[in-house]
C-alpha cells in the first residue's frame, strides 16, 4: 500500500493541472471587455493604467476562485504539484511585465503598454500551459501574437486590440475549456 501511495502521489504531482475553469475564464474575458471600454474613456493616463490595474485584480481573483470552485466540485487537490509548477512558470513572466510597466509609466510610454501586457501575458500562458490542457498555451500564443501586433500597430488601435486579446481570446479559448475540460 505504501509503494500505491508513493506511485500515486508521484503521477499526480507529475501530473497536468485540469482545474483551469472554461467559465471562469470566459467572466474574465467579459470583465477585461467592460475595461477596455472604461479605460478608452479616461482622459488621464494614469487613470487608464489604474481602470487596467484594477481589472489585472478582479482577474485574478475570479481565476483563484473559479479554479478553487472547479477543484473542489471535481474533488481534487488544489494545492497540489501541478499547480505549484502553473504557479512557478506563470509567474516570471508577470513580473517582467509589472517591471516594464512600472518603468514605461515611469517614462511616459503609454503606448506600449498594451503590447507589453499581452506578449508577457501570453509567454506566462504558454508557460504555465505546459502543465494544463493543450488549448491554454494555444490561447497564450494568441495572446503573443496580439501583443506583437500592439507593439508595431498605431495608438488608435489598441482598445480593439485589448479587446481582441483579454476580452476576446479569454471568452472563446474559455468557452472552448468549458465544453471539453467539464467548465
Amino acid at each position: 500500500m505504501d509503494n500505491l501511495s508513493y506511485i500515486r502521489g508521484m503521477m499526480e504531482r507529475a501530473g497536468t493541472f485540469t482545474a483551469v475553469s472554461g467559465w471562469g475564464v470566459v467572466v474574465i474575458g467579459a470583465t477585461a471587455i467592460a475595461a477596455a471600454l472604461v479605460a478608452a474613456r479616461q482622459t488621464l493616463p494614469w487613470a487608464w493604467v489604474a481602470t487596467w490595474l484594477a481589472e489585472g485584480g478582479i482577474a485574478a481573483g475570479i481565476s483563484v476562485s473559479s479554479m478553487t470552485l472547479k477543484a473542489h466540485a471535481a474533488n481534487m487537490p488544489l494545492l497540489s504539484g501541478p499547480l505549484r509548477k502553473l504557479v512557478l512558470s506563470f509567474s516570471p513572466p508577470m513580473i517582467a511585465g509589472a517591471v516594464l510597466s512600472g518603468v514605461l509609466v515611469r517614462h511616459g510610454s503609454y503606448a506600449s503598454l498594451p503590447g507589453i501586457w499581452m506578449l508577457l501575458y501570453g509567454a506566462a500562458v504558454v508557460s504555465a500551459g505546459t502543465y494544463s490542457v493543450r488549448s491554454v498555451p494555444v490561447m497564450g500564443a494568441g495572446f503573443m501574437m496580439l501583443g506583437a501586433i500592439a507593439l508595431l500597430a498605431p495608438p488608435t488601435w489598441m482598445t480593439g486590440l485589448l479587446i481582441a486579446g483579454f476580452g476576446g481570446l479569454h471568452i472563446v479559448f474559455g468557452l472552448w475549456i468549458a465544453r471539453r475540460h467539464g467548465g
